[in-house]
């Protein structure tokens, strides 16, 4: 990547500069954008989706932490499988069992619950094992992403070149909520059926891309991971601006997995509040509220989409450090400025494009994780980083979930934010910059 091609200055030109990229990064992009689609679809609507089917909060903060166990494990033993059969092989085989996983989903809605004398299967528990399979390709996806961009940037460019991926890559991010604001506008069901299927369909799809259009020949994605044997060794072998970041990253990971998966239910059931406006040219909209937290996902990502590029372009002026610890602040203050924010459409339109400057400092973030590892590290670098932090954070979801049924939710959004707020003000303290911006 030249230092012409990696002049990148707004969402346009974001594009421009991922289409000159290597073949390898722009064919896992193309993948990661399908993947991504039908993710957006689904995971921001699975905790109403389990509520539907009969989940308590209790089980709803247990599903968060689910997620973060599959989160923290699944990139070790990704790597694993890709060591042994190649990362193309890695990729279709990871691929397929997403693609199942969305049917698995899909199918939770038209099973009875199942009696086995001693406990009561529910149809809650296959959006458990749905989501085993669902995310096996992004267990290949993460590590992949990080090692070739890296592997294609030069050093003092590599928040650049994260923000052309990840503007292509959050295209969907931005696609996907008005798909499902479309399909639920009067209410959650049968239209989240149809957003499973559009989600399983794309998965295929990605699956079909990477497997016939990836070359692997002369990538090293394959060979980045070594398992949990390599853990305590990459561990010791972490760089050091990465220890402060991963310190306050875990306080503010924590934080936002507390809640994250309350958002959803923030909207439809603690506030209620769906769409109903009038607007010239366009006539009366009226929304149910899960179609109305699409549309508040479309904005917050219509935000980072446009801030990613210019935001990475700001770092080489400020360095990536001023950038990450805005990220972190927008993560820590957004949990309790919507639980405490006033029942009104205009308000919530607002604090939801607040939140998007979390993203603006995504492609810096990144550049800082993965910027200081070796040539040809990056992917075990940012496996040991991911796993470390996906571990601490695991028990985040049911925190929330116990605090969100027994206490209120308004004091888990508060404690969530309070514990952001100690990364944040870690990281302004301790946080290193990467030499190439300094």
């Amino acid at each position: 990547m030249t230092q012409q091609q990696a002049e990148v200055s707004g969402p346009l030109d974001a594009f421009r500069q991922f289409m000159s990229l290597r073949r390898d990064v722009l064919v896992l992009s193309l993948a990661m954008f399908a993947f991504s689609l039908g993710f957006q679809m689904t995971n921001r609507f699975l905790p109403e989706y389990l509520a539907f089917l009969g989940a308590s909060g209790l089980i709803i903060g247990a599903w968060g932490t689910f997620g973060n166990v599959i989160g923290a494990v699944y990139p070790y033993y990704g790597g694993v499988v890709s060591d042994r059969v190649g990362s193309r092989y890695a990729l279709t085989v990871f691929g397929f069992l997403s693609t199942l996983g969305f049917g698995i989903w899909l199918g939770s809605a038209f099973v009875p619950a199942i009696d086995l004398g001693v406990i009561v299967l529910e149809p809650w528990v296959w959006v458990f094992v749905g989501l085993l399979l669902a995310q096996c390709w992004k267990s290949f996806g993460i590590g992949g992403h990080y090692a070739i961009v890296k592997q294609a940037t030069e050093p003092e460019r590599l928040a650049h070149g994260f923000a052309s991926t990840e503007t292509f890559r959050r295209t969907a991010f931005l696609i996907a909520p008005l798909i499902v604001a479309a399909l639920v506008a009067d209410q959650l069901m049968p239209g989240f059926l149809w957003v499973l299927v559009i989600g399983l369909v794309f998965a295929l799809l990605g699956t079909i891309l990477q497997h016939f259009m990836y070359e692997a020949a002369e990538d090293t994605v394959g060979k980045e991971f070594e398992g949990f044997g390599q853990i305590a060794n990459d561990l010791r072998a972490l760089p050091d601006p990465l220890r402060p970041l991963l310190v306050a990253d875990t306080f503010v990971r924590f934080a936002n997995g507390m809640v994250y998966v309350f958002f959803v239910l923030v909207i439809t059931q603690f506030m209620d509040i769906g769409l109903n406006v009038s607007l010239p040219l366009v006539g009366a909209i009226d929304l149910a509220p899960a179609a109305f937290f699409g549309v508040l996902l479309g904005i917050e990502m219509l935000v980072a989409l446009l801030t990613m590029a210019p935001a990475a372009t700001l770092a080489e002026r400020t360095g990536l450090k001023p950038i990450v610890g805005l990220g972190f602040l927008v993560y820590a203050i957004f949990p309790v400025m919507l639980i405490f924010a006033p029942e009104n459409v205009w308000v919530l339109l607002v604090l939801f494009a607040f939140s998007g400057l979390r993203f603006a400092g995504l492609p810096a973030h990144k550049a800082l994780i993965v910027g200081p590892a070796e040539q040809g590290s990056g992917g075990r670098v940012t496996g040991s980083y991911y796993f470390v932090r996906g571990l601490i954070v695991i028990p985040s979801g049911l925190i929330g979930g116990v605090l969100w049924e027994y206490a209120t939710p308004e004091l888990s959004f508060t404690i969530a934010s309070s514990i952001g707020l100690i990364g944040v003000v870690y990281f302004a303290i301790f946080g290193q910059e990467f030499e190439a911006y300094r």
